[in-house]
């Protein structure tokens, strides 16, 4: 079991890691509660799962529920489904002292917190994440949110959760493709600010991938440490916050070009997005030639998908690639932001960057496609 503090004044709260957390949620739970009541949101994959251990251990501890199953999927986190949980929410008669669990992954989470945040002008919510990409990413910082047509997470809201729960149990249950869409994060914090992690996760590949407790829960631990670090130094993203969006840039183009479907994941585009963003740096001559080339070879060993030709299908060409970028929320006076790197771990923040220098390593890698 390992706690990592996310010290926001006024806001603070812990992310507990560790197995067997769902089971002994309640014990978690219950100094939080002023009334012995919560809400829960979930999806039907994760109610399948894991939704029976969560509400038997509130059965025992004499905490009564009420349960809302979402559909599974990207296409969840929109306006539809955003709207069907505030008004369960008003319906079931939640009240700003209460507590809404969103259990699930990133979708889930993104999606309850933002409904929270609305509900009355902000309830307290906990985050129990199901998923290694929202364990180590989606879960800690506060930011949540639904798609928009005209892009990812482009509606939403600051709202920081009560208690992140992080049973690292529940990622046996995960499907091969969803840890490693999950590693996309976790590989992210040390390309972004931890050689000495990338070092390590380098070392320990057969371990994550066999899934061994010892290592999810390392890896879990640091992505976390490292991701609340950055957050308690810029919680609304003035500044160092945007380190955290290494790849995101090239990722959220690469998630519209495929619809939000399950073409591509999204830690998928985020891994993607990564190497990219190294294959820039790298021709603009900020980090040496052999740094996109490991990052390369740790994803290749990892199994994962790393290049345009590794989504299925047809992609639109550099133009229409640049144009979707364009929406990304970091975009300030109309110049893209990007997370550039000066080698493994050494990430920043620049919007210095010219765009005829992306477009030809988009066209680059849209070549390896035909």
């Amino acid at each position: 079991m390992e706690t990592v503090h996310v010290a926001l004044e006024g806001r603070a709260y812990d992310v507990v890691i560790g197995q067997g957390l769902l089971a002994q949620a309640s014990d978690y739970l219950r100094p939080l509660l002023k009334r012995a009541r919560v809400a829960i949101v979930t999806d039907e994959t994760v109610a399948a799962h894991h939704l029976t251990t969560l509400q038997s251990s509130f059965d025992a501890d004499g905490i009564a529920y009420c349960t809302l199953i979402l559909p599974a999927g990207e296409t969840t986190k929109g306006w539809p489904e955003f709207a069907r949980t505030v008004e369960w929410l008003v319906e079931e008669r939640i009240e700003r002292r209460d507590i809404v669990i969103a259990l699930g992954g990133g979708v889930i989470g993104d999606l309850v917190g933002f409904a929270a945040a609305v509900l009355r002008r902000g309830v307290r919510f906990v985050q129990i994440p199901t998923t290694l990409l929202a364990q180590v990413d989606s879960s800690v910082g506060g930011k949540t949110g639904i798609n928009s047509r005209h892009g990812k997470n482009l509606i939403g809201a600051f709202h920081q959760p009560s208690l992140v729960l992080a049973d690292i149990d529940t990622l046996t249950t995960l499907p091969r493709r969803d840890l490693l869409a999950g590693y996309g994060e976790v590989v992210k914090y040390g390309l972004l600010g931890d050689l000495a992690f990338f070092s390590w996760l380098e070392s320990n590949t057969a371990a994550i991938l066999n899934r061994e407790p010892s290592a999810l829960l390392y890896a879990v631990r640091r992505s976390v440490e490292m991701k609340a670090e950055i957050v308690v130094r810029d919680e609304t993203e003035q500044g160092d916050r945007a380190l955290l969006n290494l790849g995101h840039t090239f990722c959220h183009a690469l998630e519209a070009a495929t619809g939000y479907s399950a073409r591509l994941l999204h830690g998928e585009g985020v891994a993607i997005g990564c190497a990219l963003a190294f294959s820039v740096s790298a021709k603009l001559g900020l980090c040496s030639q052999e740094d996109p080339s490991r990052v390369d070879a740790h994803l290749i060993e990892m199994g994962m998908k790393r290049r345009l030709a590794d989504i299925q299908g047809d992609l639109p060409d550099a133009d229409a690639l640049l144009d979707l970028m364009a929406q990304d929320k970091k975009v300030q006076d109309g110049k893209l932001t990007f997370i550039m790197a000066h080698g493994i771990g050494q990430a920043f923040v620049t919007q210095d960057v010219p765009r005829d220098v992306v477009h030809a390593v988009l066209v680059e890698a849209l070549a390896e496609m035909a």
